[in-house]
């Protein structure tokens, strides 16, 4: 495990090509094998299809002291969640919440009904379902006056080395993606498909669960869920990958 570590390390700091151009940008997707990329293109197939019936099971409950279903403020889904989740993480208020956070705002009050916890199943199984509305559609975040602070904070921590390899997301992300690390495809690391079923968990994840794998594996302490430092790397993620389209959910190896 230590020897992997420090070659991830070297071969991360090796090169050093800079911010990824618009036109060059690629999903996850084309770096996958033939067998995951028809996984996720047969919803049949999609291991995420149970989350999705979860959601919508969810959509519909009635939960909390309110008794109320999202559906009965939002009616149908697929008509008013289409295109909601491209815009997360959105600002709300003075900060920026992401999806997970803002469906727990609308449990809290207006349902008055616990938050789930992150990672929850529930959790998970909604805000897929909400995601899979916008599907197809182009990731439309956007730096203006009220998101560029956050912004560039997220883009400060992506491009920061941390841990004790002393690694920044760009150095892998930017630098080297398309190169081969122990036989395995580095992507340009967009979060187009997120919540995601990942083959290596065997279960649904969102995007957060992913961030801290990564700083795990750079030997740095991760941030908490839920975090501001979180959610503002995730609005810069998203702002990176902006006019792509959602592939929620997505299947990854």
């Amino acid at each position: 495990m230590r020897a992997a570590a420090l070659f991830l390390a070297a071969f991360c700091a090796c090169t050093q090509a800079g911010e990824i151009p618009l036109a060059e940008r690629r999903s996850g997707y084309e770096f996958m094998g033939r067998e995951t990329r028809a996984m996720q293109d047969d919803d049949t197939t999609n291991p995420a299809l149970f989350a999705l019936l979860d959601g919508e099971t969810l959509w519909n409950r009635a939960d909390g002291a309110a008794g109320r279903a999202c559906a009965a403020c939002h009616g149908d889904a697929a008509q008013s969640m289409k295109g909601v989740a491209a815009r997360y993480p959105a600002i709300v208020g003075a900060k920026p919440l992401n999806l997970e956070q803002r469906i727990n705002a609308c449990r809290v009050e207006k349902q008055r009904a616990a938050a789930f916890a992150y990672e929850s199943k529930e959790l998970l199984a909604l805000t897929a379902y909400v995601a899979r509305q916008s599907r197809g559609l182009p990731i439309a975040i956007e730096a203006n006056d009220t998101t560029r602070p956050f912004i560039d904070a997220g883009r400060a921590l992506y491009e920061r080395r941390q841990g004790q390899l002393n690694l920044a997301c760009s150095q892998c992300h930017d630098d080297n993606w398309g190169r081969s690390l122990a036989g395995t495809p580095i992507p340009q690391a967009h979060p187009t498909g997120y919540p995601i079923y990942r083959l290596e968990w065997q279960a649904m994840g969102s995007l957060e669960r992913r961030l801290r794998n990564c700083m795990i594996g750079a030997r740095a302490e991760p941030y908490a869920y839920g975090s501001p430092e979180m959610v503002e790397l995730e609005l810069y993620l998203m702002w990176r990958a902006r006019g792509m389209k959602l592939e929620t959910p997505a299947v990854r190896p």
